[in-house]
């Protein structure tokens, strides 16, 4: 790391790759040549419209989305996709969710408030330590669709196997694991990702959604809670938030450079094969999700109490690496391994906690 930059394992707001902040860094203060930041010149201009369509093809290219699916840059993050997605998408006033936690226990909450929800599978029973079988499950006829969060950031579980949505439209939310592995877009009606996860700056969401699905017999909606309104006018309704659209951009063609999504799962599944090995062999620090069901991405773990977790906190931001206290809701600890953070970075940590079990023994 350079610059005196820690290791940081935040869940989001989190890491960059070095590379595109140090680009980002030389076109600061004169975008090719245009004589502005990115950030004060308008979204209108020639120049702008040219950062907007590469960071959509580049997209495009990356996850292989095909031609009838819209990309919509969104503000708002994914909290406001909570509503907007039964808004928009609840024809009959029913939807499926899939309850594996914090985040999609938070959906369910806002989507009751549109329409009926049938939580037809929970892994609550095991505070939400794993994913609950799909294969089969109880879908009613007339359901708008199946919802999922397809990694949970706190609970540090991930989806290998999609359920069975038995023909329904299946929603995934993929915010805190976008772009971290290959994944086969027809296979969703809509997916989503809070950008500031894994990809960029906070306050803004990609959302990828199969044109059939956009309604515009919605007119009781208000406009901007609309995916008609973001999708006729190219993301561009009313101003964007055009910082985050062009540090995406960045990183899009940065994943590119690396050779695309399938170099990135096996960098990613070796990264977290470091950790996960750590724990599976350590007396002190033990990992919360059972195997199966581990996230690449998010990695919760608990040592023997409280008391000694603060302690590892503690120990851990002293000797630069941040951000590993668990979300306040959960406890314990939270490595969060995204696509831009170095092997090294996951090396040196598990190097550390070695170090300090060795000496705490």
């Amino acid at each position: 790391m350079k610059y005196g930059r820690v290791f940081n394992f935040s869940a989001g707001p989190a890491m960059m790759p070095e590379p595109v902040l140090e680009e980002i860094r030389d076109e600061m203060m004169n975008y090719r040549g245009s004589g502005m930041c990115v950030m004060e010149m308008s979204h209108r201009s020639k120049v702008y419209q040219q950062i907007i369509d590469d960071a959509e093809k580049d997209l495009r290219e990356l996850m292989n989305i095909p031609d009838n699916y819209k990309v919509l840059f969104i503000q708002g993050g994914a909290t406001l996709q909570f509503s907007m997605i039964p808004m928009n998408l609840m024809k009959n006033g029913k939807a499926v969710y899939i309850e594996t936690g914090a985040w999609s226990k938070k959906a369910i909450a806002e989507a009751k408030k549109v329409g009926e929800v049938i939580v037809a599978a929970s892994s609550k029973d095991k505070n939400y330590t794993y994913i609950p079988d799909c294969s089969d499950l109880d879908i009613p006829e007339d359901t708008d669709y199946v919802y999922i969060c397809e990694n949970e950031t706190i609970h540090g579980v991930t989806w290998n196997k999609l359920p069975n949505t038995k023909g329904h439209i299946l929603v995934s939310d993929q915010s805190s694991m976008f772009l971290s592995r290959p994944c086969n877009v027809s296979d969703y009606g809509l997916i989503y990702a809070g950008v500031q996860k894994n990809v960029g700056p906070a306050g803004m969401v990609v959302v990828i959604i199969r044109e059939d699905l956009i309604r515009d017999d919605l007119t009781n909606l208000p406009i901007y809670l609309q995916y008609k309104t973001h999708a006729d006018n190219g993301s561009m309704y009313n101003t964007p938030n055009c910082w985050a659209i062009y540090c995406c951009g960045k990183v899009f063609k940065y994943l590119k450079s690396l050779g695309g999504l399938k170099a990135m799962a096996k960098i990613n599944e070796d990264k977290a094969k470091v950790f996960y090995d750590f724990l599976d062999q350590s007396k002190m620090f033990k990992g919360t999700v059972v195997a199966k069901d581990r996230s690449l991405m998010n990695i919760p773990f608990v040592t023997e109490s409280a008391e000694l977790d603060a302690e590892v906190v503690a120990a851990t931001k002293a000797a630069g690496y941040d951000n590993l206290k668990g979300h306040k809701s959960v406890g314990g600890l939270r490595a969060s391994i995204y696509n831009a953070m170095p092997k090294e970075g996951v090396v040196a940590l598990v190097d550390f906690l070695k170090k300090f079990e060795a000496e705490h023994k």
